[in-house]
């Protein structure tokens, strides 16, 4: 099976700077979260069915956590980040003026028409990636909690078939892209309301129409629907992925070959870590 891994960079960063351990150089530059991004990355690759493979990045100076703190700590390993997807044979986008939500989006919506792949997986935890999802050809995969998502997945958590979720997570909010959502629309009211009427412009201002949902409280959530429609409409808009970010549309390029030994070396080098060339990786043909 040929099957194509999308990888969130950022993400895998950021969830492994507050999941790990912190660890320092012996020049006291902190390497904690690459060092657990290079075992968290080669596992991933041991994927049976992986066989084509990418990873993106936000621009660096869009990364930012809660704290200044650790927003600095992140930035100084996003570098070394990137290392550790190259030195493993991974294809590496960083982006400018597209986020690398976009790329990934735009990865799996080019290559859901190439045959020669059986499947795409995009690795992320966010749930707005479900609406990139087709069928059982493109799935959204949650390393952390190890969960694949096919279409029949996404209707089932979310209630509404992928083309509906920028449209429900409008309405709920989410937090992870900053969006606040409509008061008084929970996860069951929002996605009943978007399986009845369909795209958001089609949802009723005239409260009567609503009488046939069995929703709670439904005359109140029509009210405030009506007074906040075009919010709600530019919050989905907000969450609606791009198709069109300047990725690798050739899937050859993306085939994962094996690890750079030479850049594995580096590395190592950089990362004060004797331990990498010692591990069981499979190199790519000099």
């Amino acid at each position: 099976m040929a099957s194509l891994y999308l990888i969130d960079g950022s993400f895998e960063l950021f969830r492994c700077f507050f999941g790990a351990p912190r660890a320092q150089r012996a020049d006291g530059t902190e390497i904690g979260a690459v060092q657990t991004l290079f075992g968290t990355t080669l596992a991933l690759l041991r994927e049976a069915t992986l066989t084509h493979v990418a990873v993106a990045f936000d621009d660096v100076n869009l990364l930012e956590a809660r704290e200044p703190e650790d927003t600095a700590l992140i930035h100084a390993q996003y570098d070394l980040a990137r290392d550790v997807f190259a030195a493993l044979g991974v294809t590496v986008w960083t982006m400018s003026g597209f986020s690398a939500d976009d790329a990934l989006a735009t990865s799996a919506h080019h290559f859901d028409a190439d045959p020669t792949l059986e499947r795409i997986v995009i690795c992320s935890s966010d749930n707005d990636f479900a609406q990139c999802v087709r069928g059982a050809r493109v799935v959204l995969y949650n390393r952390i909690r190890r969960v694949l998502l096919n279409e029949a997945g996404v209707l089932q958590k979310f209630g509404v078939p992928p083309e509906r979720i920028p449209g429900l997570l409008a309405l709920v909010g989410d937090k992870s892209d900053g969006i606040p959502g409509i008061p008084g629309f929970g996860p069951k009211a929002a996605a009943a309301v978007l399986r009845h009427f369909g795209r958001m412009e089609n949802i009723p201002l005239d409260i009567a129409a609503w009488q046939e949902l069995n929703i709670r409280g439904r005359e109140k959530l029509a009210a405030t629907f009506a007074e906040r429609r075009q919010e709600a409409i530019g919050y989905r808009d907000q969450g609606i992925k791009r198709l069109d970010a300047p990725v690798t549309r050739e899937l050859e390029q993306l085939r994962w070959l094996g690890a750079d030994r030479q850049r594995l070396e580096m590395l190592a080098q950089a990362l004060e870590d004797e331990s990498i060339g010692q591990r069981q990786i499979h190199l790519r043909d000099a």
